[in-house]
């Protein structure tokens, strides 16, 4: 299916399925903050220290995930190799419009927002970045990417991993805005956070004089509960009355945040996350869904199309993002990761179909930018794997060089257990 010419860009049902593809759809902790919902005793202790004073300096890994198989290589454009345009001849992004360009790549003008990151040297990308074997399927793929450990059958995310290694006792460590589904990255016995927002941690049934009769209620019910819905339902007690200090404030954010489509979901979420930075309450790991990149048509050029508005979204509330943070940018990364590429030639559709070798950027604290990173295999035809750019780093390489910079106390062994690594460089 993914290779035939003339896919429509709903073919993916599977994505459709398994993404959910709202476009609010982020990164799930353990479930949602509301009524008895597992896992929401992150913000009970976050806001409790909040109110104490206290004040966690950490750094801080922002993910984000690109849902639905972006184009690598219509973001960090390999303009330098001539198998690009032959590839794409009404798709191709031209040259001469390309940003921070050097003799083989370059990025979309939509990224433009973003230059000065790049010229500041806080900004690079890997290319023919990806899973050691290919794996068109959005769902496998996915869990593949979020799993990272081929040495288990035990779903049990990367994310998770690394903030236990940590202690992993607060659920604050590992942050979703925006979503109740657990995907992969953070499923695993440590404990983390799923709210919609900052201010959506409340209970149901406690308008109009009826809070402290509703709180009643839920304690009698599961005050002595010794299972884990009981666990969940006092967290999320504490956690909505701990909360109220932070929802009662209206957060200023040093710049304006975009607000247009196709990134109001993105911006919601970073604003929060730049928010909850900005507490200083020890959060680790912030992950965030932004999609579809599922373009198996509308693709478009530089004038019209899903590709130049998705990229320009991205850019325009990432710049927001990281103005926002100010000094504390220093603590913070921020990592884009997909589960795929898209293939090296376009369809009848003007699209592309699923692929294999991707690019990831990476920008904000340790990042060695300026420049770009990874090892080429070029686009010949004796190059290319069954259509498909090759593989040559490793995402786990790239997720290790980050996590090595900005969290040396934690074994890289345990956080990806039974690979071996390769230095990528992309980080100080």
């Amino acid at each position: 299916m993914d290779h035939e010419n003339g896919v429509s860009a709903t073919c993916c049902a599977e994505f459709e399925k398994s993404a959910g593809l709202s476009r609010r759809r982020f990164l799930a902790g353990m479930a949602a903050a509301s009524g008895a919902a597992v896992g929401v005793q992150m913000f009970g202790d976050a806001v409790r220290q909040t109110s104490f004073g206290a004040t966690v300096d950490t750094n801080v890994l922002v993910v984000i995930s690109l849902r639905g198989g972006v184009d690598g290589m219509g973001i960090v454009v390999p303009h330098g190799d001539p198998g690009y345009y032959a590839a794409r001849p009404t798709i191709a992004v031209p040259s001469s419009r390309l940003v921070a360009k050097d003799a083989m790549f370059g990025l979309h003008p939509q990224m433009a927002p973003l230059k000065w990151l790049w010229d500041a040297g806080e900004l690079t990308a890997v290319q023919a970045v990806g899973l050691p074997v290919p794996n068109r399927s959005h769902f496998l793929a996915m869990e593949e990417v979020e799993d990272a450990d081929p040495t288990s059958s035990v779903r049990r995310g990367w994310v998770n991993r690394m903030v236990g290694l940590g202690g992993g006792e607060k659920p604050y460590e590992a942050v979703n805005f925006g979503g109740s589904i657990t995907p992969t990255a953070l499923v695993g016995p440590a404990p983390t956070l799923s709210t919609s927002d900052l201010d959506g941690v409340t209970l149901t049934g406690t308008t109009n004089g009826y809070g402290s009769r509703r709180r009643a209620q839920l304690r009698t019910v599961w005050g002595s509960d010794p299972g884990p819905l009981g666990d969940a339902a006092r967290s999320a007690l504490a956690t909505v009355g701990d909360l109220a200090p932070i929802v009662a404030t209206t957060y200023k954010p040093a710049v304006v945040y975009p607000r247009g489509y196709p990134s109001a979901g993105l911006s919601d979420a970073l604003q929060d996350t730049a928010q909850l930075i900005k507490a200083q309450v020890g959060t680790q790991v912030v992950s965030i869904d932004y999609g579809s990149w599922d373009m198996h048509s509308d693709y478009g050029t530089l004038d019209y199309g899903e590709m130049q508005s998705m990229v320009g979204g991205f850019a325009a509330v990432v710049n927001a993002f990281m103005r926002d943070l100010g000094t504390l940018r220093s603590r913070v990364t921020l990592v884009t990761i997909s589960e795929f590429g898209r293939r090296v030639a376009q369809n009848g559709n003007r699209g592309l179909d699923h692929g294999w070798g991707n690019m990831m950027l990476l920008m904000g604290g340790g990042v060695r930018g300026g420049q770009y990173h990874g090892s080429w295999p070029g686009l010949g035809s004796g190059s290319l794997v069954d259509g498909d750019l090759a593989v040559r780093t490793d995402y786990r390489d790239v997720l290790a060089d980050v996590l090595e910079a900005r969290f040396p106390d934690r074994s890289l062994a345990e956080v990806f257990p039974g690979f071996v690594r390769n230095r990528v460089g992309v980080m100080r």
